[in-house]
């Protein structure tokens, strides 16, 4: 294969690049997963594609490869919908609260399966956490499917998940800069059939783009504007949650920007351990629940089937959480 044509395409700038169609973003990107196209060349496609922006047929492109290398999982047993977490950026600033949202579903009976990476790159991982909280990764898909039939969670690597685009994601240690697979990566659905994706856009101006390849790719989704990029509703302020299914959109809440009453009872750091022990706390019902994370696991229950209607999910957190939610109702 020819690498010269598609950088011909991508490479011209901001405004000179034209998008590649759908079908040849799918013929790049699977010699990209498969370690076939030379550094060089690798290498300017990545920086064509980040200076002139992916649409959405390229996207969808990607993802149609991606699908096709991915290691898959199957539908667990019974009537609910497994949730699925992508959890790859970590705390900076803030606690990562990603491994209580997915320990909140579990409890309820809804499968979960969350997957991302186990190094930090400075940052505090779900998989620091998970780990202080005794949830340790699986190896492979297989252990994960088992772990999701005996114990409704698990925690799988993406190299695991699928390997070539965890090579690709690792190229931003050695090239400085984030590439498509940063994106692609929080838009994979691992089962055979349909999950519930929650979609975290990391920077405001992607959060259309996702909603765009939700709808096209049909099924259940979750959109907002991720915490520093991981999956769960910032404890301090509700972003919009965005329920995405059967080819519509339905805002299940919109976000809040007035002023803050009180600030939410939250972890004294955002370490691994601090982390955990506050998480523990908030399971045993010692420590308020968030609003935004109760509105978030409402939003789940409902997309996941384990309510019959928003009203009764919404009813459901209520009453397993009376007087521990903080913010009221």
């Amino acid at each position: 294969m020819s690498y010269g044509q598609f950088i011909k395409e991508i490479g011209r700038g901001a405004q000179g690049a034209r998008d590649l169609p759908r079908d040849d973003a799918q013929q790049l990107y699977a010699a990209m997963l498969d370690g076939g196209v030379p550094d060089l060349e690798l290498g300017a496609i990545i920086l064509g594609l980040r200076v002139k922006g992916e649409s959405l047929d390229e996207m969808l492109g990607f993802l149609d490869a991606t699908d096709e290398r991915i290691n898959k999982l199957d539908m667990p047993h019974g009537r609910v919908r497994p949730v699925v977490l992508p959890t790859y950026n970590g705390a900076r600033k803030e606690a990562n609260l990603t491994p209580l949202l997915a320990l909140l579903l579990q409890r309820f009976g809804v499968p979960v399966l969350v997957h991302g990476l186990l190094e930090g790159f400075g940052r505090v991982t779900t998989a620091h956490i998970f780990r202080e909280l005794g949830v340790m990764p699986v190896s492979s898909t297989t252990q994960a499917q088992i772990a999701i039939e005996e114990k409704g969670l698990a925690f799988l690597p993406l190299n695991a998940l699928c390997p070539g685009i965890h090579n690709l994601l690792g190229l931003r240690s050695r090239m400085g800069v984030r590439n498509s697979a940063h994106s692609l990566v929080k838009l994979i659905n691992p089962f055979r059939g349909d999950a519930v994706m929650v979609a975290p856009a990391t920077h405001p101006e992607f959060i259309d783009l996702m909603r765009e390849i939700l709808l096209v790719r049909g099924g259940h989704g979750l959109l907002l504007r991720g915490t520093e990029g991981e999956p769960f509703a910032n404890p301090k302020r509700r972003p919009r949650l965005e329920f995405i299914h059967e080819g519509g959109v339905v805002p299940l809440f919109e976000a809040e920007h007035e002023s803050l009453r009180a600030l939410p009872n939250l972890p004294e750091a955002n370490d691994a351990v601090s982390t955990a022990k506050w998480i523990r706390r908030v399971l045993d019902k010692q420590v308020p629940l968030p609003k935004p994370l109760a509105n978030q696991l409402a939003c789940l229950l409902y997309a996941s089937g384990y309510a019959e209607d928003f009203n009764q999910a919404k009813a459901i957190v209520a009453v397993e959480a009376t007087g521990l939610i903080m913010g009221g109702n």
